[in-house]
């Protein structure tokens, strides 16, 4: 570079330098071309520095252009969507609980589906036993049934007992929401039925059918592999006895002195037939003189 260039370079350096104050106020010195240009670059970026650092550490807004979060709005920023980032978990889990606490409360229990070759449960008299036959009870006596489970892979929480009787189309309540245990029994007071059961049907002198269901289920349910069948097989008499009569006042409501139609028939054909009998020995004696 030529010395003319170098020195109008200067001078139009020195012009622009000295319209621009540095920090101080001062215009920089002509001396010195590196002091003039990289002088005044550390000089504005420690202003700067200076600046950053200051808005950095104060709380209080600025006032030039719009208005700007500092490090205080910031925080309550930050604060105030973490309680409700918090509000919303809490909500969720008190929502979850909730959710959760109306499910255990339905109280209905877990279905548990097995295979077709997994047999049903049932029920196996013990009190009377198989070979006991038709058991007939006293109206007014207690009365003892005991039954065990069989083939039971899920077992019911309890179980609902009941009598039908066919006579009067009615249903007797033995026992329910009985606990289901190894074996199951009932005592029955058919004596205070009547008084405990004010509503219900009288006990008849008739044949009744015992049934024994799941409780959470019905009697006419369908057989489920796995689960108790309703039990409806056993059958039992009941009969009302008769107040004591003297023999002297006992009168038959039944009884005849006359011979029924089939007894006169009868007692004609064996009169028939002996004499017919009687007839023909005679006839043939004085046949052959023999008499």
């Amino acid at each position: 570079m030529r010395p003319s260039q170098l020195l109008a370079a200067v001078v139009a350096l020195s012009s622009v330098t000295a319209a621009w104050p540095d920090v101080f106020g001062n215009a920089p010195a002509l001396g010195d071309i590196n002091n003039i240009i990289y002088g005044r670059q550390d000089n504005t970026e420690s202003a700067n520095s200076e600046t950053t650092s200051d808005a950095k550490t104060t709380d209080a807004p600025t006032s030039t252009g719009d208005a700007k979060t500092t490090g205080s709005d910031k925080t309550t920023a930050t604060n105030s969507d973490e309680s409700k980032t918090t509000d919303k978990a809490s909500g969720s889990g008190a929502s979850t609980g909730s959710k959760g606490a109306t499910k255990t409360s339905s109280g209905k229990p877990k279905v548990t589906n097995f295979g077709d070759d997994v047999p049903a449960g049932g029920i196996a008299m013990v009190t009377p036993g198989v070979f006991d036959g038709t058991q007939y009870y006293k109206i007014g006596d207690w009365v003892h049934l005991a039954w065990n489970y069989t083939s039971l892979s899920m077992t019911p929480s309890a179980v609902d007992v009941l009598a039908t009787c066919t006579a009067n189309q009615a249903t007797y309540t033995l026992a329910v929401n009985q606990s289901v245990k190894a074996t199951g029994e009932v005592f029955w007071n058919t004596g205070t039925y009547k008084d405990d059961h004010p509503n219900g049907a009288e006990l008849l002198t008739e044949m009744y059918t015992l049934m024994i269901y799941d409780s959470n289920t019905s009697v006419t349910a369908a057989a489920k592999p796995g689960y108790l069948s309703p039990y409806k097989t056993w059958t039992f008499g009941m009969y009302s006895p008769q107040p004591y009569t003297p023999w002297a006042s006992f009168k038959c409501a039944n009884c005849n002195a006359a011979l029924s139609p089939f007894e006169q028939l009868t007692l004609k054909a064996i009169m028939l037939t002996s004499t017919t009998t009687i007839a023909s020995l005679l006839y043939f004696t004085a046949s052959f003189g023999v008499w």
